[in-house]
């Protein structure tokens, strides 16, 4: 069995990771607000910019309300804080944590170049969160926190990412190529 292959099954079985994610929905919903993530982003670039060039920031109607240090004081923010460090927990306790920049699947289909991989992945990344502040949330946003609330734009909103995802996955790792 390869390294891939050993990392490929999973510590914990899929029906524990859907129990966890809908209890700390309950409990983000019962104490705060349902999830969503990508308005931080908004946020720390709010502060960035009034930070670095106050001028442009407040004359984007985008960024007004993302302004001062006190907004990464919120609950939100250390929601989107505790998402690397808890992944970075997990990869760490269940002994799956590796510095390994290309994954094998991903260097023979595109290469082992670790700048083209970084390079894409930031692409990638970039037009994600695009797409969700174009799209009014993100996966945490519409796919949790709306599904579970059966908002319709929520429920298209998956189905347009399920959709999309089994097309872009056939197209850059093929038919028979595992993800």
């Amino acid at each position: 069995m390869t390294h891939d292959e050993q990392r490929a099954v999973p510590a914990l079985p899929w029906w524990a990771g859907g129990l966890g994610i809908g209890f700390v929905l309950l409990i983000a919903v019962a104490l705060v607000q349902p999830i969503g993530v990508s308005t931080q982003y908004v946020v720390l670039d709010g502060v960035v910019l009034h930070a670095l060039f106050p001028e442009l920031a407040e004359h984007s109607a985008y960024l007004m309300e993302a302004g001062g240090a006190w907004t990464l004081a919120t609950y939100e923010f250390f929601f989107v804080a505790g998402i690397p460090l808890g992944a970075f927990l997990a990869a760490w306790t269940t002994k799956r944590f590796t510095t390994r920049v290309v994954p094998e699947e991903w260097s023979r289909r595109f290469g082992a170049s670790p700048a083209r991989r970084l390079w894409w992945s930031f692409v990638g990344g970039f037009l994600l969160l695009f797409g969700a502040r174009f799209g009014g949330g993100c996966t945490s946003g519409h796919m949790i926190s709306g599904v579970s609330q059966l908002a319709v734009s929520s429920i298209l909103f998956s189905a347009a990412l399920f959709a999309s995802a089994v097309l872009t996955a056939r197209w850059l790792y093929g038919e028979g190529g595992r993800v």
